[in-house]
């Protein structure tokens, strides 16, 4: 347990930091787990799935959580799934 007072308060900022990262995280991945069902069971709405999958993967990108060349990749594989 630190003892200085901007320690403690470093310890607090991030625990609530790591929450907030793996709600996000855990939402992506959902997101992309919809997605790649749509696309392998050949939904009506998987164009829309895989929309929506790219802007949680910018928006995670924006927020810090995902660095930009991994978006980029799952975005083209996610795209080249889609158009096979």
């Amino acid at each position: 347990m630190p003892n200085i007072k901007s320690a403690k308060k470093r310890v607090k900022v991030i625990a609530t930091k790591t929450l907030i990262n793996k709600a996000a995280n855990s939402e992506l991945k959902t997101t992309l787990k919809k997605a790649n069902a749509a696309i392998a069971n050949n939904d009506a709405n998987k164009a829309e799935a895989v929309r929506v999958a790219v802007k949680k993967l910018d928006q995670a990108v924006a927020k810090g959580i995902l660095h930009k060349n991994a978006a980029a990749r799952k975005k083209s594989q996610l795209a080249k799934k889609a158009n096979a």
